[in-house]
């Protein structure tokens, strides 16, 4: 039996979208998580996994905060001995990364994105070079969209041969269950996440206004955390009656259930969830067509695609949806369902990632 290390920036995010995969793992391996504590880390011990708290500034560039981290991962593989480990998401990717190369521990890592790293040209700059310097050791990296891939290789990080792309996380269909398409007064439109100018909410409200100036009739509603920019335009939807603000809820099933559109303008993404859990429970989608969120939609089929950044496109398309009449918004909902049965079933996500770890 093989140890595998996993070492992650998020403990709630690791138990939302991998833990299929690491209950796989265990029927096979002894698995430990290196993880900061966020969330679910309970969860994990009763399903008898060993978890080992780490410290990490998510977004931060503190080297001093980042060199600590790099301490404690090294005396966490001199103690843990691993004979294989994973790593998700950037720092521990790099970090990690580069110990398990210095000690010649194979390792696989994974790429949920580029993220902000990535839009900032010195910082991007400075990221490039760190992972080709770290992914020379690497055994296989896995990606959850084609356009992530293909920058990797452009920067000259990563050959083909060493990349492995994924359906994103995939999606639970049995957890995320078709449901009937509701019916809704006005066409009652939902964004779930962060809050965020990275995720098109300049270009989202804007939109907002210009429909209500129509006298288009519409709600949306929000959920997920917002950035203080943003609550002037949040409480003025609430106030004008246009939609709600719910905040962060650990289960959206509901709030998919009983919307008739899913919204995601976002700038970039790795593999948009959202989109795979919306579309799963019977929903069409309107989404940015970039790498990470266009996966997800066959144009006019489950949902329309819009230019990044662009707020006319943004308005048109959630006008048309509007135009539409349920019978067909419920035809595209049932499309996106099939969709995501035939090409993101996290069942076949997941073989394929163990298929990997064991080339």
């Amino acid at each position: 039996m093989k140890k595998i290390l996993i070492f992650t920036n998020h403990s709630y995010m690791l138990w939302q979208f991998r833990k299929e995969l690491i209950v796989k793992l265990m029927e096979e391996n002894e698995v430990v998580l290196c993880m900061p504590f966020v969330g679910h880390e309970d969860d994990f011990k009763l399903l008898g996994l060993k978890c080992i708290e780490t410290a990490i500034d998510r977004r931060g560039i503190n080297p001093i905060t980042d060199f600590k981290l790099l301490k404690q991962y090294k005396k966490i593989l001199k103690s843990e001995k691993p004979d294989q480990v994973i790593t998700y998401s950037i720092k521990p990717n790099i970090y990690a990364g580069f110990l398990c190369g210095r000690m010649h521990i194979p390792f696989y890592a994974n790429v949920q994105g580029l993220g902000t790293a990535f839009q900032k040209p010195v910082l991007a700059a400075v990221v490039t070079l760190m992972y080709r310097t770290v992914f020379k050791k690497v055994r296989k990296v896995f990606f959850e969209n084609t356009g992530n891939a293909k920058e990797f290789r452009k920067r000259h990080i990563l050959k083909k041969e060493q990349q492995v792309v994924l359906k994103g996380a995939g999606i639970n269909l049995d957890y995320y269950a078709y449901k009937p398409y509701p019916t809704n007064e006005k066409v009652h439109f939902l964004y779930l996440g962060r809050i965020m100018k990275e995720k098109g909410m300049d270009e989202l409200f804007a939109a907002i206004d210009q429909l209500k100036k129509d006298g288009e009739p519409f709600a949306i509603d929000f959920l997920g955390f917002f950035e203080d920019e943003y609550k002037a335009q949040v409480d003025a939807i609430e106030k004008q009656g246009l939609g709600k603000f719910y905040g962060f809820k650990e289960d959206p099933r509901p709030y998919y259930e009983d919307t008739d559109c899913t919204i995601l303008p976002s700038y970039h993404e790795g593999m948009s969830n959202v989109l795979l859990e919306a579309s799963a429970t019977g929903r069409p989608l309107i989404t940015s067509n970039i790498p990470g969120c266009k996966e997800a939609v066959t144009e006019g089929k489950n949902g329309f695609l819009v230019s990044p950044k662009d707020t006319k496109s943004l308005y048109c398309a959630m006008k048309k949806m509007i135009a539409l009449s349920r019978s067909k918004r419920a035809q595209m909902g049932l499309y996106g369902r099939k969709k995501m049965e035939r090409e993101f079933d996290k069942e076949q996500v997941v073989l394929k990632t163990i298929r990997a770890l064991k080339d």
